[in-house]
Parts: C-alpha cells; structure tokens; sequence
C-alpha cells in the first residue's frame, strides 16, 4: 500500500493545518516571498487543497475575510520565524511546536549544531505529515522528534519521556492554537509550559484579537477554521504573561506586516490595542 493509499484524511481542527499550508505554499510563489516553504505545497496537495481550495461563500465580504486570515498566517509565519532565528542566535537548543500541525520549521529553516526539535501533536496529523515527508524525501536539517499526544493530555510527561530537558532553555512556540481552546485550557497550557521552562526560555504566540470571533466567526461557515475559534486574547497579554513569569512584548499585525514592507493600506475600522503576535522571555 502506498502512502497516498495510506494516508488519513484531514478532519477536525487539524484540518485548519492544511489550509495553512496551501496559504504559505501561494507565499512562497511570490517573487518577494517573506518566507519559503518548499513542503507546503505538497501538504496541501495531500489534503486535497492543491491547486485550488474547495468553494466557498462568494459574497464580497466573506472573500475579505477570507484574504484577512491568509494575510496574517503569512505575517505570523515571518514573526515566529524571527523569534526563533533570535533564539537561536541567544544559544537556545530546544524548540518546542505545540500543535504543530504543518510546520516545516525543522526542514526549512537553518539551525546551529545540537538543536534538538520536538512536534508535539496528535497521531492522525502527524501520520499525515510522515506520509507527505516519505514521498518528498523530506530530510531535517536538525534533530526533530515527534511526539503524538493530545494536548488536553499529560503531553509534559509525553515531551519529557522523547528527551526534552526542562533544565536546559527552550523556545516555546504555540502559532494559531490557542484561539480553538477555551480560557481555561489555554491557563493550564501556559503554566505547563512555564514548569517547564528554564530561565533564558522564549515563547512566540499568537493570540486572536479582541472581537475577532464576533467579526469572523458568527456567519463562518461549518467546519471552517473560524467557526472552531473559541478563545480570544486577554486584554492585556503583556500583564497576563507576567501573572505567568514572562517579560513580553506584544505586537499589531499592522505593525509588523508594516515592518516586513507589507503595509496594510486600509485604516484601522476600530481603535487598535494591543496585538495578537507576542514574544516573551523567561527571566
């Protein structure tokens, strides 16, 4: 039986991965790409999402929507990319990507010697993604270790059993997850994560901002990523970081995509506070 033949097929939450997928494969087309990811596009071709998505509403606003979403994946996709580059320049050696769905990090990007990467998700995405690796003959340009646990499980005992070291600093990175989880998830997430994080530790989020579920989620279509969106960022994530032991700095998609020579052109429809992209460090 081949890999395609073997291959479950995407559902659920994890689903949204493969959609994120097809969007950084259409960025990495681009002639001045903020990132290239060359396993993309065969991810999105595995889920069915290659070369066009399935149809969706046509109106005019929910193609808005729909541009808004891919837009910031793209410009969360160039944040984390940073933040880990800097927290490997820092010396860090652990990364951690929770639901990492995906994430091609650990083939793309360049490590120092010793970094060790763990993909922390549950078994029906991360067969998924064996499967597409095998075909494209994927070879990781670090250690990467997967480990196929729920998040809603005891996946600290599961990280420390494939050799993560709480001892040692790691770089946390949890990229479009925590809007599908409920407040209190998302506060035990954040002090297990802080359990096991050494001082000199960085973590990257992304949260969904204020309001974003009534603008995005009330006419989402079903099954759809927005339609799954439960949670919305604190409204002050700099302070909710510190409650949790981290020095943060949080930042507007604006801001950054502004920064990345992609500026948004239309003004802000609501008075803008603080950001959904967030940095932090353990002191």
């Amino acid at each position: 039986m081949t890999d395609e033949e073997e291959r479950v097929r995407p559902s659920g939450v994890w689903a949204t991965a493969v959609g994120v997928a097809r969007v950084r494969a259409l960025e990495s087309e681009r002639e001045n790409a903020l990132f290239r990811d060359p396993l993309a596009r065969a991810f999105a071709t595995a889920g069915g999402l290659w070369p066009s998505s399935p149809a969706l509403p046509g109106d005019e606003a929910a193609r808005r929507r729909r541009l808004a979403v891919a837009f910031s994946i793209v410009i969360r996709t160039k944040f984390l990319d940073d933040l880990l580059q800097q927290a490997a320049a820092s010396g860090v050696r652990q990364v951690v990507l929770l639901g990492a769905g995906m994430d091609s990090r650990a083939f793309r990007m360049d490590w120092p010697d010793g970094t060790r990467l763990f993909e922390v998700d549950t078994a029906a995405p991360l067969a998924f993604k064996a499967s597409v690796l095998r075909q494209e003959r994927a070879v990781a340009r670090c250690e990467r270790i997967t480990v196929a646990v729920d998040l809603r499980e005891d996946w600290p005992g599961a990280l420390a059993a494939a050799g993560h070291d709480p001892t040692a600093p790691t770089v946390w990175i949890a990229e479009g997850l925590l809007i599908y989880l409920p407040e209190d998830a998302v506060e035990l997430l954040l002090a297990r994560i802080g359990a096991q994080s050494a001082a000199g530790s960085r973590l990257g989020l992304t949260l969904g901002s204020r309001g974003v579920i009534e603008r995005f989620g009330a006419d989402a279509t079903p099954g759809s990523a927005a339609s799954m969106w439960v949670s919305e960022m604190p409204d002050d994530p700099v302070a909710w970081l510190a409650e949790h032991g981290w020095d943060a700095s949080s930042h507007t998609l604006r801001e950054r995509a502004a920064a990345y020579g992609r500026p948004i052109s239309t003004p802000p429809q609501h008075d803008e506070g603080p950001g959904g992209l967030v940095s932090a460090v353990r002191p």
